[in-house]
């Protein structure tokens, strides 16, 4: 019996020791087989580099990193920004400045024309359809006076009502009244329709006579004298500031040259075709070609001083007497009259003029701290040590200053963007940030 009691005595140290030999190999392999599966090390910037030992990215040359189990970068947090591409991020030192605010007056130039005054031109048109028999305008800005031939013309209508009229004459003079006030209406002169009666010869050729004095311009290229086209840029802002010089601004085209009518001897004309407009030369116009960045801000009865382009020394001041919106060759723009009082102006000529406007709203920044890209306004506004590529919405260039109109009041943002534009990247805003 203590036989038996010391074999199980043995029995079991011999299961103990065995315990703890297999949880000695246990406790061996496990971490070995662990390290081989999960210790793996990749490039921050190129996560499908993976290596089983610490090195070096064999794209960029830098140092690789460790990765755990679950594939995320172990990295030091403190330059996980500088890991951001640079279109989307700029680490830098540059100066950075607050945008200002208040109002501001800045004097804008713009170009114009001196026109006719269209209140006080004529028109002749055709009162019957039929053949330009004769035609003794020659050149559009003709002079001509008031009762001066222009043209005769045959219409097959007008000789078959003086015929009508002859035959009423001997036979019912009832009918007269009515058959001579229809050649009246048909262009017919009263003389012209006694001569009728008289002689009894009906007149092939009906003269048309000049209605007014003035200068004569074929219909077809009395649009071209209206107003000057304004042209403003492609980011769609004016040119401002007192200093801006005459090639900056919106050029101006001069009225039409004395160029040959259109009109053939020969031609047929219809009823009620225009034909001619006349010009009087006694009152012109001053027109102002406005972008509609200015024209929002311009008024009726506001004072501008203007001046020939050959002769600065001129000076005239004058107001904005009609403000009239236009389309025209696919572009927008405003046309600001002004009524001369004096005739000391030629029509065609070129004229500058400079025209105070106040802003009261908006913030501003020096243009070199606003970057163009495109059609967007981009600024660098800081975060930290960092600077973020944010788009805005500008305004009016006045002098070196631009205005924007998206509020940036409590931002800072690079003096000069172009020390943080990367040559070989797009910027990329982030929209998300503007307030």
């Amino acid at each position: 019996m203590r036989n038996n009691y010391i074999v199980k005595i043995l029995l079991g140290a011999l299961l103990v020791l065995s315990g703890l030999v297999a949880c000695k190999g246990k406790a061996g392999k496990a971490p070995h087989a662990e390290h081989t599966a999960a210790q793996q090390y990749t490039c921050p910037m190129h996560p499908q580099i993976l290596s089983e030992k610490p090195g070096k990215c064999p794209i960029c040359g830098m140092d690789l990193v460790l990765k755990d189990a679950n594939k995320e970068l172990i990295m030091d947090s403190s330059i996980a920004r500088l890991t951001k591409p640079v279109n989307a991020q700029v680490i830098a030192s540059i100066p950075a400045i607050a945008p200002e605010s208040g109002t501001r007056t800045y004097s804008s130039e713009v170009n114009g024309v001196i026109t006719y005054d269209t209140r006080n031109q004529t028109g002749i048109s055709s009162r019957v359809g039929g053949r330009i028999e004769r035609l003794l305008v020659k050149y559009n800005y003709q002079p001509v006076r008031k009762g001066q031939l222009i043209m005769e013309v045959y219409s097959p209508d007008l000789a078959a009502a003086q015929r009508e009229l002859l035959y009423i004459a001997h036979n019912s003079s009832e009918m007269l009244a009515s058959a001579k006030q229809r050649l009246q209406l048909l262009g017919m002169q009263p003389g012209q329709i006694d001569q009728v009666l008289k002689t009894g010869n009906i007149l092939y050729r009906v003269p048309v006579y000049s209605n007014s004095d003035g200068y004569i311009l074929e219909q077809s290229a009395a649009a071209t004298v209206v107003a000057p086209v304004a042209t403003a840029a492609a980011d769609g802002m004016g040119t401002m500031g007192s200093s801006a010089s005459p090639a900056t601004a919106s050029p101006a085209p001069a009225a039409p040259a004395a160029t040959p009518v259109l009109l053939r001897e020969g031609q047929y004309v219809s009823a009620g075709q225009s034909l001619f407009t006349i010009y009087q030369a006694k009152t012109l116009v001053a027109a102002f070609a406005f972008p509609p960045q200015l024209a929002a801000r311009i008024k009726r009865g506001q004072q501008l001083s203007f001046y020939p382009t050959n002769n600065s020394n001129a000076i005239q001041s004058g107001s904005i007497d009609l403000i009239e919106p236009l389309f025209r060759n696919n572009e927008n723009f405003t046309v600001a009259r002004v009524y001369l009082r004096d005739n000391n102006f030629q029509v065609g000529q070129l004229l500058n003029a400079t025209i105070p406007i106040v802003y009261t709203d908006g913030w501003w920044l020096p243009k070199k701290a606003v970057w163009r890209l495109g059609n967007k306004s981009i600024v660098f506004k800081k975060e930290g040590d960092a600077y973020v590529p944010v788009e805005v919405e500008t305004g009016i260039e006045a002098k070196d200053m631009i205005q924007v109109n998206t509020n940036i009041g409590d931002w800072k943002v690079a003096a000069n963007a172009a020390y943080l534009v990367d040559s070989e990247s797009f910027i990329k805003t982030n929209n998300k940030m503007q307030q």
